[in-house]
């Protein structure tokens, strides 16, 4: 078992069994230049079900009414609370590909106070800060938020928090770090 920092619990699956995972592993290092930490050290390891269930957080993302910025900012916001360093990595690479304002979330540890944030953003923000960090919120916050946002765009933040949890717990659970995605995309695009 590896047990330096940078090192992930459960050694990397290099080489995948069964013809799904193999195909799996060659869909992800054609979409991302490599195959993905999380997919080597967890998902390799399970059934196949619960990789679908995680590409099926995806697909149910799409059907969300909050714009995808919006969606972004509540992933982005909760991996940096959680401090998962891959979440903030791939969500980072997303927000690069959508051609998303990279100055606001570079300004993310600072919402409360910088111009490029709205006051519905901050309260957004503020919600999802607090429900993350202290797995409770108060009402005042939930009321700022609701001022803001229809009961179906609260419910669509509360299921963005949950379902990044999933992922932030899994990668933190088992020392997945950064895969430097967005450096890959940068050489990439050079």
């Amino acid at each position: 078992m590896n047990t330096s920092h940078f090192d992930t619990f459960l050694a990397p699956i290099e080489l995948p069994r069964g013809p799904m995972m193999k195909l799996v592993y060659a869909m992800t290092r054609r979409q991302f230049g490599k195959v993905l930490t999380p997919l080597k050290v967890f998902s390799a390891r399970l059934p196949l079900a619960f990789g679908l269930f995680y590409s099926k957080i995806s697909k149910l993302d799409k059907k969300l009414l909050l714009s995808p910025e919006t969606a972004m900012l509540v992933r982005e916001q909760v991996a940096r609370t959680n401090v998962c360093l891959f979440c903030i990595d791939i969500g980072r690479l997303f927000t690069i590909k959508a051609s998303m304002n990279q100055a606001k979330f570079d300004a993310l540890d600072q919402y409360a106070t910088s111009p490029l944030f709205s006051d519905a953003e901050r309260a957004l923000l503020d919600y999802v800060t607090e429900l993350t960090r202290d797995k409770k919120v108060n009402p005042e916050t939930f009321h700022r938020l609701a001022g803001f946002y229809s009961e179906r765009s609260v419910c669509e933040i509360v299921w963005l928090v949950a379902s990044e949890h999933l992922y932030n717990v899994t990668n933190i659970g088992l020392n997945i770090h950064s895969d430097l995605l967005c450096d890959i995309h940068r050489r990439k695009s050079a």
